[in-house]
């Protein structure tokens, strides 16, 4: 039994919920793209294990990281590809061109947790999906390491987990930007260039030359990949997880902020476009 003054506190995160719950399951129906996405994935993944085993065996350079390492964390790149913050929410982005955007202002709900909560769904589902299976394979067949440590593989959960929430804060950012540029394309390949490269996705991060470290560090995208893969992998020790996931809390609270902030702004000068 809800006690009468939790009530109404407890209806609006009821309803976000709802609506994370409804686009998970729809997402969750889309098994034929996942499946194409699965076979795509895997065929780059072991592409991508060809050129970094052709890099160790040319070299006698010593290197941040192993090749049994590197090798990890290129299928863990594989596995959670589509949670990348990579793109724009196509269905916000016709809404905005069409107009539909003036239903969702017409909801009794918070706009940003509205479509954060649509974003959260949307950089699950379609990484559930594909994630799984190819772990199964990876594991089975192309030398996908286990966690190194169960503290390591806890660890890594929950800096997945904020992994999620952060894509999802960066996601939602580039949906509100649409409040400005309307057909998103600009931004949307922009925002591709920095995540794929910044993140760890093409080239895991220890790789790249030391005078840009510092740099890389500061960047919000390391927490997509580059941490949680590098916890699961070993190359991250205990004594450095905490740092490592408070950075991560600190950005995805920091983007959150500054998405509430830049939404309270775009509401104020809003035209509808279409009719």
């Amino acid at each position: 039994m809800v006690l009468p003054f939790y009530k109404d506190a407890l209806s609006p995160m009821t309803a976000y919920w709802a609506i994370l719950s409804a686009r998970f399951r729809m997402l969750l129906q889309y098994r034929a793209a996942a499946f194409a996405g699965f076979v795509t994935q895997l065929f780059w993944g072991v592409i991508r294990v060809m050129i970094f085993s052709a890099f160790y065996r040319s070299s006698n350079a010593p290197q941040p990281m192993t090749y049994e390492e590197v090798q990890t964390y290129i299928w863990l790149g594989q596995a959670m590809l589509v949670m990348l913050p990579w793109n724009v929410d196509p269905e916000i982005r016709q809404m905005v061109r069409t107009g539909g955007v003036a239903y969702e202002l017409l909801r009794p709900l918070d706009l940003y947790l509205l479509w954060f909560s649509r974003a959260l769904a949307w950089r699950t589902a379609p990484t559930l999906l594909r994630a799984i299976p190819l772990f199964t394979v990876a594991w089975l067949f192309f030398g996908l390491q286990f966690p190194a440590t169960w503290i390591a593989a806890a660890a890594w959960m929950f800096a997945t987990l904020l992994a999620i929430l952060l894509s999802s804060a960066i996601s939602t950012l580039l949906s509100i930007s649409l409040l400005w540029t309307i057909s998103g394309e600009g931004i949307a390949n922009l925002i591709f260039a920095s995540v794929v490269v910044f993140s760890g996705m093409v080239i895991p991060l220890p790789l790249f030359p030391d005078w840009l470290q510092p740099a890389i560090k500061l960047l919000p995208f390391r927490g997509l990949c580059d941490v949680p893969f590098r916890i699961y992998a070993g190359h991250i020790p205990p004594s450095e997880y905490l740092h490592e996931l408070l950075l991560q809390s600190a950005w995805t609270v920091g983007l959150i902020i500054l998405g509430r902030w830049v939404l309270s702004r775009g509401m104020r000068r809003l035209v509808v476009q279409g009719g």
